[in-house]
């Protein structure tokens, strides 16, 4: 249940949001390092409820920003990608208009598959452009999609949230809409999304978060917690300015304490690390490669960093960069 406020807002001290994290690693009953001695892989993934609802989620998903494609086979694999996501437990796919035909072809991937009813499905309006018509945009969106309802629909890099805002919320009211959410991956808009989570009802927030980039957990994190508010991570593997963390990675020995969080490779050490924060409800890393799905899906299993394996991994990764 979302949280009501009465007094006047105040972000939470480390102390408090210190508290709700061990809090939320309770309540979600996800195991963590120390207390599982081996990876058990037919393990049904971790989930972690939505706020607002108590829906659960798998905490691993499908970011798709590659899938404007024509190519039957390009289509094909994409879609065996798909296939195997949900044959391995886990229905989050997030897409965009700003991804070319990507909202086309996941439709069209869903339709193939009779997978709508399986899929958590979320999406974005467009980042920039005319907001005259907002009920316009919306329509494209179930168009393109091919669907009459929406699970998440996403003002995406916070393009006009107050502008959109009364449609969504007519469109949530009459359930084509499950979950409404804003999005940024620019740190820069980390203000403007801070004002959002105060000042509309939001479901979701979706943000840059990774090693190599934790100014989230500084403050959107701390707040979505306090509102009650799921986070969705985009850029597990590093964004525009880390670049991509698993080529830096590459040729590098995993560490010893790999094990220990029950990783086998440097993909699942990573999207184990964000995960593992409390406030975080899913990562949707994007993906094209069946293999690489299913090794991301292997850290939706199996123990999580703890709170000093965290502290840990940033170190080493702090050592790394220096």
């Amino acid at each position: 249940m979302r949280r009501i406020h009465v007094q006047a807002e105040v972000l939470p001290t480390r102390r408090d949001f210190l508290r709700g994290c061990a809090a939320a690693i309770a309540a979600t009953a996800l195991p963590v390092a120390g207390r599982a001695t081996e990876r058990d892989a037919d393990a049904a993934l971790l989930t972690r409820p939505i706020p607002s609802t108590g829906e659960r989620l798998p905490v691993i998903g499908l970011g798709t920003n590659a899938y404007s494609v024509t190519d039957p086979a390009d289509f094909a694999s994409r879609q065996a990608v798909v296939a195997r996501l949900l044959e391995l437990g886990a229905r989050v796919i997030d897409t965009a208009r700003a991804y070319g035909d990507s909202e086309l072809v996941i439709g069209r991937i869903l339709a193939d598959l009779k997978a709508r009813d399986r899929v958590f499905l979320a999406t974005k309006t467009p980042m920039d452009g005319p907001l005259a018509d907002p009920a316009a945009i919306v329509a494209e969106t179930f168009r393109r999609l091919g669907t009459e309802t929406v699970d998440l629909l996403q003002i995406h890099n916070m393009h006009g949230i107050d502008e959109l805002m009364p449609t969504f919320r007519k469109l949530k009211d009459e359930r084509r809409i499950r979950y409404l959410g804003a999005t940024t991956s620019r740190d820069e808009q980390y203000p403007a999304l801070l004002a959002a989570l105060r000042a509309h009802p939001l479901d979701f927030v979706q943000v840059d978060y990774s090693i190599a980039n934790r100014n989230a957990a500084a403050e959107v994190l701390p707040l979505a917690a306090d509102r009650g508010v799921a986070v969705l991570v985009n850029m597990p593997f590093g964004g525009r300015r880390d670049g991509n963390l698993l080529r830096k990675l590459a040729e590098r020995p995993l560490p010893p304490w790999a094990k220990e969080i029950g990783a086998d490779s440097w993909a699942e050490i990573l999207l184990k690390y964000v995960v593992s924060h409390p406030a975080i409800t899913c990562a949707i890393p994007g993906t094209t490669s069946v293999r690489n799905v299913e090794i991301n899906l292997r850290a939706a299993r199996g123990p999580l960093p703890d709170a000093a394996m965290r502290r840990r991994m940033e170190d080493d990764w702090d050592a790394l960069e220096t």
